[in-house]
């Protein structure tokens, strides 16, 4: 029954995908790469909305709150801000100049060599790092949330991640090489359709156990009685998301996610005009705030039924809850949609970087005047070698204990700098070219140092048999969530309980978040006084490419503003600020 529901549900949006678009131009650059510029709202709410999600937020966000409660729904709530911020003011701007990619625009704000050091940037964080941890994640999200050896036959751990992964990394490349970006953009919004449907039913399937059978509301009743700091907004300073941190590095990795990170914005990019574009983007950030239904609060009831289970850490928790209460014919149905949920993730940055280095280096450096056809060939073939690349690397990732807080280490890198260029870029049109790419290579340097070089020695308290010290590394992505890091312990210093760690500047020093918001102001003012001292000749002003109509839809100011006072309400409902003291 597991087997024929999931394959029925593939089957099912692979089916409809293909009807929905075998007739779709993917000859051409704006066809393959922005989906002909044809993609309407709910086509681009629904592929942002599952672009973001996958195993490691669903599982990781349920085991964050498990841990800190409703806090940690910062990841999802505080979104909104930077989704209504994509729609007002960042996507008219980018929709006139008709780019394809974030470097482009840089190209057109800046020059050629903002352009190719930003498309480097991107390309090796997408091929280096991305794609094989999001293989790599969602294999171990699975069989963490499956019976994968029974369903398959496969016993060792490994074979069972080679499995996934290739499974995986094959169905994406799939439909990300042969269908381009609207094939993406479809199977997304159908897998978005599952997922919304799979995650409220674990939720009711819940609430109905927690609640003995009485129902939702009575499950509910249950758990808040039980727990009622489980339901607090206000994050306290010793857990993941503290409320201060909502100000500064929190809202701007959601900032440089939701309206710079090429992976989410490209399906922006290809929105048919910005009417279609703002009501997509304004509807993905209607949606959520859906997220913490389904992405928070199961994790908080696991901490209801687990929490004096020594055996269930956080991580482990949503996966413990998944197979406790669904029934199983909808297991395979959902593990149909956690494929799906991965497969976009994987997909969408696989086709971002193809589209990344087809028009930024095959097109811009090394063929400029190379055809359609030869355009599209090229981002097809750097697509395959990448995917069997990161096919090849993702198995190798396994019994990383601190693999996700790594990943989120390396975002951080370029989520800042890139960032800081593109905002100064839109507000300051006498700063020079210059001035941007030192911004983007001191930006690195100094997050890189503040992440990776001791400042200085601790002593932890650990117990005798523990190889190494487990600590809380505060790193997050834009919609995402805080992992354990693992830190190695100089075992010669060991004395007793004590060990002798390093010492870093950004966690140690100052919180990471808050290191995070220091550097973005930094290279803002780096950037500013370089614009002062040497202005570029000629104040920039910014030409209507006339590839896409530019006529705002007349209500996005208001739903945006709307969406703004649901942030509020949501935090204010459910605010104790006492854990502040």
């Amino acid at each position: 029954m597991v087997i024929i529901s999931f394959a029925f549900f593939t089957a099912l949006v692979a089916g409809i995908t293909f009807v929905l678009t075998r007739k779709d131009d993917h000859d051409s650059s704006a066809g393959y790469f922005l989906g002909g510029r044809r993609l309407g709202g709910v086509v681009i709410a629904g592929s942002l909305l599952l672009t973001n999600l996958s195993t490691e937020q669903v599982v990781g966000l349920n085991g964050a709150a498990f841990k800190d409660g409703l806090s940690v729904m910062a990841w999802e709530v505080i979104a909104v801000v930077a989704l209504v911020a994509m729609a007002l003011f960042f996507l008219p701007r980018f929709l006139k100049s008709g780019v394809t990619t974030v470097p482009q625009f840089l190209g057109v704000r800046f020059d050629h060599g903002t352009h190719l050091l930003t498309t480097l940037i991107f390309l090796i964080a997408y091929t280096a790092i991305l794609l094989p941890i999001i293989l790599y994640t969602g294999a171990r999200g699975l069989n963490g949330m499956a019976d994968m050896a029974g369903l398959t036959g496969i016993q060792s751990p490994m074979g069972l991640v080679v499995f996934t992964v290739v499974l995986v990394g094959l169905i994406g490349s799939v439909y990300a090489l042969f269908g381009g970006l609207r094939t993406v953009a479809v199977s997304d919004t159908l897998n978005g359709a599952g997922l919304l449907v799979g995650g409220m039913l674990i939720v009711y399937f819940a609430l109905d156990k927690v609640g003995g059978g009485g129902g939702v509301l009575e499950g509910i009743k249950t758990v808040q009685q039980a727990n009622p700091q489980s339901f607090n907004s206000i994050g306290g300073n010793e857990q993941s998301v503290p409320f201060g941190t909502l100000f500064t590095g929190v809202l701007l990795l959601h900032m440089f996610y939701w309206t710079t990170n090429q992976q989410i914005i490209q399906r922006t990019l290809g929105a048919k005009n910005l009417r279609e574009g703002q009501k997509g983007v304004l509807l993905c950030g209607a949606m959520k705030l859906l997220g913490p239904i389904y992405l928070v609060i199961p994790g908080i009831i696991a901490y209801h039924l687990y929490a004096n289970d020594p055996s269930i850490k956080p991580d482990m928790a949503y996966g413990q809850l998944v197979r406790d209460v669904l029934p199983a014919p909808l297991t395979g149905f959902f593990i149909a949609v956690m494929v799906g949920a991965i497969l976009s993730s994987y997909n969408s940055a696989l086709n971002s970087a193809c589209t990344l280095f087809s028009i930024g280096i095959y097109k811009g450096v090394f063929r400029k005047e190379a055809t359609e056809y030869q355009v599209i060939r090229s981002g097809k073939v750097f697509g395959w070698s990448i995917a069997v690349v990161s096919m090849i690397i993702a198995p190798l990732l396994m019994g990383q204990d601190s693999i996700f807080a790594y990943l989120q280490k390396m975002n951080g890198l370029y989520f800042i700098p890139i960032f800081a260029v593109v905002v100064v870029g839109l507000l300051a049109p006498k700063v020079p070219s210059v001035a941007a790419k030192s911004a983007l290579v001191v930006g690195l340097l100094v997050i890189a140092f503040g992440y990776f070089v001791p400042v200085g020695q601790k002593h932890v308290t650990v117990e005798h048999d523990v190889p190494s010290v487990q600590v809380q590394a505060d790193m997050a992505e834009g919609g995402s969530m805080s992992s354990a890091d693992v830190i190695p312990a100089d075992t010669d210093a060991a004395l007793g309980n004590t060990q002798v760690v390093s010492k870093y500047l950004a966690g140690d020093v100052i919180h990471d978040f808050h290191f995070l918001g220091i550097v973005f102001i930094s290279l803002v003012v780096l950037m500013l006084v370089v614009g002062a001292v040497k202005p570029q000749p000629e104040k920039w002003v910014q030409q209507h490419s006339g590839d896409v109509d530019i006529t705002p839809w007349r209500l996005a100011v208001p739903a945006g503003v709307v969406l703004m006072l649901l942030v509020l309400t949501i935090y204010a409902l459910f605010a104790d600020f006492s854990v502040l003291t």
